[in-house]
């Protein structure tokens, strides 16, 4: 069987999760002493141990709590009196440091061309994993597109059959025009995206609004799409318009305002 740190060598290597779960306290007598581990896997296998029972039982249903919220805890325990709720009866204190391990968050990048080229650049440097989608292979290979991670010559509606999209995915669509978001848009509005942007002018976007409604999309789906994607830069070029579009998913990541912040 892997040790845990086999293990968190093949999590990263395959962009999986897993909670780390470390003894930080012990006090008295207690089930595990300090450094004690345990890795908790989204599906609640684990390796390791930090003490077994109901102790166990606590941390594991934190990790995977940790593992949803993305945020790390401390989980402190005194091990004395099970009728008030303690989780066991050696007498001791135990505290376990749960430590979320999650993949970076991707972009992917829908249409090949020159923009998306740039975002792909930009996106990597970043420190995001990066995808590229393309229906023309010719604009989906890593000589046309240099520097992402993964590639997808599928057309845009078919992409998650393909490319699992979770709530840590961001979607960055620089497709050929109107017709084809009209097209692909729809299954895309139905996933986890944690945002979805489609490049072009205010009439590009009414135009595709206008076919999507025709379509039987909802409003509140359609609401869902930043368009015309990116923060007003008066960009032009395709690298001003990369910084303009990940200005925009840094600040749905992380919740800014996209407000100048002098004065």
């Amino acid at each position: 069987m892997n040790t845990i740190y086999q293990a968190l060598s093949e999590i990263e290597k395959n962009n999986e999760s897993a909670a780390l779960c470390t003894v930080t306290k012990s006090e008295g007598s207690t089930p595990r002493h300090v450094g004690s581990k345990m890795l908790v896997y989204p599906d609640s296998r684990f390796i390791g141990t930090v003490g077994g029972g109901e102790l166990e039982s606590r941390v594991i249903k934190a990790a995977i709590a940790s593992l949803s919220s993305g945020n790390a805890q401390t989980l402190s325990y005194t091990m004395a009196d099970p009728s008030r709720g303690a989780p066991g009866v050696c007498g001791g204190t135990v505290a376990v440091f749960v430590e979320p391990i999650l993949p970076p968050a991707m972009i992917v990048v829908i249409g090949g061309g020159h923009v998306g080229k740039a975002v792909v650049h930009l996106a990597k440097w970043l420190g995001f994993r990066v995808a590229v989608s393309d229906d023309r292979a010719e604009f989906c290979n890593p000589e046309s597109v240099p520097g992402a991670d993964e590639y997808y010559p599928v057309e845009m509606g078919k992409l998650t059959e393909h490319l699992k999209v979770t709530p840590k995915t961001y979607l960055v669509i620089n497709s050929r025009g109107s017709s084809v978001d009209a097209q692909g848009l729809p299954g895309l509005l139905e996933s986890d995206a944690a945002y979805i942007g489609v490049i072009g002018s205010k009439r590009r976007w009414l135009t595709t609004v206008k076919a999507l409604k025709k379509k039987g999309v909802s409003e509140e789906k359609i609401t869902r799409v930043h368009s015309p994607m990116g923060l007003e830069l008066n960009a032009e070029t395709p690298e001003e318009i990369a910084v303009s579009i990940m200005a925009e998913v840094l600040m749905v990541r992380d919740k800014g305002t996209g407000k100048v912040m002098k004065g």
